[in-house]
C-alpha cells in the first residue's frame, strides 16, 4: 500500500480539522442558546416565586438554576476549547503546506536574533525574511523560539548532536503528538516576547524577609476587619468606628509598601497566559512515553518533590491571576481595604519561590528544548527525502551527495556532490556571473549549520566533521562608522584569522574574496590569505572571479582544489546548469550580459 506523502497528509488533516471546527462551532451556538434560555427561565421563575411570597421556593429555585447554569457554562467552555483547538490544528497543517511551497511571509522572522557581527547568520539567511528560522520554527513560546535560535547560532558538541538526532528521529513520526503540543500552547496569548525578566525577578530577595510582624498581620487584620463588619451588621456593636479604624490600618500599610505592591504586579503582568501555556505543554510532555535518552532526561526533570512541574506552574499561574485582580478599581479597593489581598498573594508567591526557585530554570529548559526538538522533528517529517548527517571523526571531512539549499523551493531542485578532507584545505570555486558560485557556498554552509544543530539536512547523504562555521559574503560599507566595503571585508577576514589562531576548528566560506580592491592587490591578498589559513586548524571554500587564483592548485595540489560553475551561450540566451565541475571555469558571460543590458560592446 502506497503511503500518502506529507503534503497529502497535511491537506487531509487541514480539511478534517475544518469539519471538526465547524461541528463544534455549531454545538457551541446551540449550547449558548440553551444557556441563555436557562438564565431567562431562572430569573423569571425566581421573580415569580418572590412575587407570590413563596420565598423558600424562590431561594431553592435560585440555587438550583445557578448550579444548572454553571454546569451549562462549563460545558459551553469545553466545546469552545475544542472548537479553537481544531482551528489551531487546521492552521498548523495549513502552515506546513505553506512551508513546503516556500510561502514563509506569515511566519515569525526571528529578526530580533539577527546580528551582523555573528560568524555566519547574516550571510546564510538564518534569521529575517525568507529565512531558515521561519522554515524550522514550530515553537509557540518565547523561550522555545530563543532555544531554537541559540541552536542555530552555535554548533553543538558531537555527543549532544547525536542525542538530538536520536530524539528528533523518535519524534518525527509522532505527528499527532507534536501537533497537539503546538496547538495546546496556541490557546494562550504570548503577548510578552521576552518573559526572562519575570523569571529572573523570581530569584530576587524576598519582600517578607525580616518582616515577621507583617506576616502575622496578613492573617490577623482581615479576621478582625470582617469580624467587625459582621458585628456592626448584626448590631452587636453600637458604632462602625472599629470597622473604619481597621480599614485605615490596612490603608496605611498599603501606602507604606505601595512601591513593592506595584512592583509585584508590574513584574507579573502579562504572565498568566504564558504560564498557562507552559502548564499545558508540561502536562502533555509529562504524560508521554519516550525512549530517546535526551527526551527521557528532559522528562525526568519534571518530577519535583513528589509533584509534577505542571502542578507547580499551574499554581504560579493562579497566584499571578489573583494578584491581577487589582486591575478592577472597585475590587482593588474592596479587597485591599478588608482582606490585605496583595500582601496575601505576595506571601503565597514567596512561599512558591522557596519550593521552586532552584528548579524553575531546568523546567523552563525542558519546555524550550522540547519545542525545539519538535521543530526539527516536524522539519524532518515534512521533508522525508532529507537525511540525518553522519558525524565524522576525521578532521574536516565533508562527503556530500545531492546537496541542495533548503530555502530554494522548486520542484526539481538542483543539487551537487562534493568532498574534502583534512585541515588546511581550500576549494577554489570559479565561475561565470549568476552561475551559482555564491549559492553553492551558502548551500554547503547552511547544511552544516543544520547538521551541527541536530537537524536533518537537504541532501541524499552527508558525512561531516563538527566544527565552527564562518562566512564572509555580504560585507557592506557603513556610513555611520565611515567604513568602506573593502575595509568592512578586511575586518570580517580579521575575525576569521583571529578565530583560526585560537585552534578552534573552522569551516570558512569566502565569497568573491577581496572584491573591494584592484585586481592585482586582490590576487596577491587572496593568495596570502589562503596560504595563511593552510597553516591553521581550518578548511573551506573560496569563490572568486580571479581565474589566476586557480593556478595555486598547480603549485599546491596537496591542499588546493579547483571547481567551477559554467554557462553556455546559445544565440542570445545564456544557459546555466548550476552544476559543480572540476577545474577552473572556462566559460564567460559578462560581455553578453552587458550587451543584453544595452551596453554596446566591441
Amino acid at each position: 500500500m502506497i503511503q500518502p506523502s506529507p503534503p497529502e497528509i497535511f491537506r487531509n488533516l487541514a480539511e478534517e480539522n475544518t469539519l471538526q471546527e465547524l461541528n463544534y462551532k455549531k454545538k457551541c451556538s446551540q449550547v449558548g442558546w440553551l444557556r441563555l434560555a436557562i438564565f431567562v427561565a431562572g430569573v423569571s421563575s425566581v421573580v415569580y416565586f418572590f412575587r407570590q411570597d413563596l420565598n423558600s421556593a424562590a431561594w431553592v429555585g435560585l440555587f438550583l438554576f445557578y448550579i444548572v447554569f454553571i454546569v451549562i457554562m462549563r460545558w459551553h467552555q469545553r466545546l469552545r476549547y475544542k472548537q479553537y483547538h481544531h482551528a489551531f490544528l487546521k492552521r498548523i497543517n495549513s502552515e506546513e503546506l505553506d512551508r513546503l511551497q516556500g510561502k514563509l511571509t506569515s511566519f515569525d522572522t526571528g529578526e530580533r536574533y539577527a546580528n551582523p557581527q555573528h560568524l555566519y547568520t547574516s550571510d546564510l539567511d538564518i534569521f529575517g525574511k525568507h529565512s531558515l528560522f521561519q522554515l524550522l520554527n514550530r515553537a509557540v513560546t518565547a523561550i522555545g523560539k530563543d532555544k531554537l535560535a541559540s541552536w542555530l547560532q552555535t554548533p553543538a558538541k558531537t555527543t549532544v548532536i547525536r542525542e538530538r538526532q536520536e530524539a528528533v528521529a523518535e519524534l518525527a513520526p509522532q505527528l499527532a503528538w507534536r501537533q497537539e503540543l503546538q496547538a495546546k500552547a496556541m490557546h494562550y496569548k504570548q503577548e510578552r516576547q521576552d518573559s526572562s525578566p519575570f523569571f529572573e525577578w523570581l530569584h530576587a530577595p524576598d519582600f517578607y524577609k525580616n518582616k515577621l510582624w507583617l506576616k502575622i498581620l496578613i492573617f490577623v487584620l482581615p479576621v478582625f476587619t470582617l469580624g467587625a463588619i459582621l458585628a456592626w451588621w448584626l448590631d452587636a456593636i453600637p458604632t462602625y468606628s472599629p470597622v473604619v479604624g481597621l480599614m485605615i490600618c490596612q490603608y496605611v500599610l498599603n501606602v507604606r509598601y505601595a512601591v513593592f505592591r506595584e512592583q509585584y504586579y508590574e513584574k507579573s503582568s502579562g504572565m498568566y497566559e504564558i504560564l498557562k501555556s507552559y502548564t499545558a505543554l508540561l502536562t502533555h510532555i509529562e504524560a508521554h512515553s519516550f525512549k530517546a535518552k535526551k527526551l527521557l532526561e528532559l522528562q525526568q526533570q519534571l518530577h519535583i518533590k513528589q509533584k509534577t512541574a505542571s502542578n507547580y506552574l499551574n499554581e504560579l499561574a493562579s497566584i499571578i491571576e489573583y494578584i491581577s485582580a487589582r486591575l478592577n478599581v472597585y475590587m482593588n479597593l474592596l479587597l485591599n481595604s478588608t482582606l490585605m489581598w496583595d500582601y496575601f498573594w505576595m506571601y503565597r508567591l514567596e512561599n512558591w519561590k522557596k519550593n521552586m526557585a532552584t528548579n524553575l530554570d531546568p523546567v523552563l529548559q525542558v519546555v524550550a528544548e522540547t519545542e525545539t526538538l519538535t521543530s526539527l522533528a516536524a522539519f524532518q517529517y515534512a521533508n522525508p527525502s532529507y537525511t540525518h548527517p553522519v558525524l565524522s571523526e576525521q578532521l574536516f571531512e565533508v562527503q556530500a551527495e545531492a546537496l541542495g539549499h533548503p530555502l530554494i523551493f522548486v520542484t526539481n531542485r538542483i543539487t551537487n556532490s562534493f568532498a574534502m578532507t583534512g585541515a588546511g584545505q581550500t576549494l577554489i570555486i570559479t565561475g561565470s556571473n549568476m552561475s551559482g558560485k555564491s549559492t553553492f557556498l551558502r548551500t554547503v554552509a547552511i547544511n552544516l549549520v543544520l547538521a551541527f544543530a541536530g537537524s536533518a539536512v537537504c541532501a541524499r547523504r552527508l558525512r561531516a566533521y563538527p566544527a565552527q562555521v564562518y562566512t564572509a559574503m555580504r560585507t557592506e560599507d557603513n556610513l555611520a562608522e565611515s567604513t568602506s566595503s573593502f575595509y568592512a571585508e578586511l575586518k570580517r577576514l580579521k575575525m576569521l584569522i583571529d578565530l583560526s589562531v585560537t585552534g578552534t576548528p573552522v569551516y570558512y566560506f569566502l565569497d568573491e574574496i577581496l572584491k573591494g580592491t584592484n585586481s592585482h592587490d586582490r590576487h596577491l591578498g587572496a593568495q596570502a590569505l589562503i596560504r595563511q589559513l593552510h597553516q591553521q586548524n581550518a578548511s573551506g571554500l573560496v569563490s572568486t572571479h580571479d581565474l589566476e587564483l586557480g593556478n595555486m592548485e598547480e603549485e599546491n595540489p596537496d591542499y588546493i582544489q579547483n571547481y567551477s560553475f559554467n554557462s553556455t551561450i546559445e544565440d542570445d540566451k545564456i544557459l546555466f546548469d548550476y552544476k559543480l565541475h572540476p577545474g577552473v571555469c572556462n566559460s564567460f558571460n559578462a560581455s553578453k550580459l552587458m550587451q543584453q543590458m544595452g551596453i554596446h560592446m566591441e
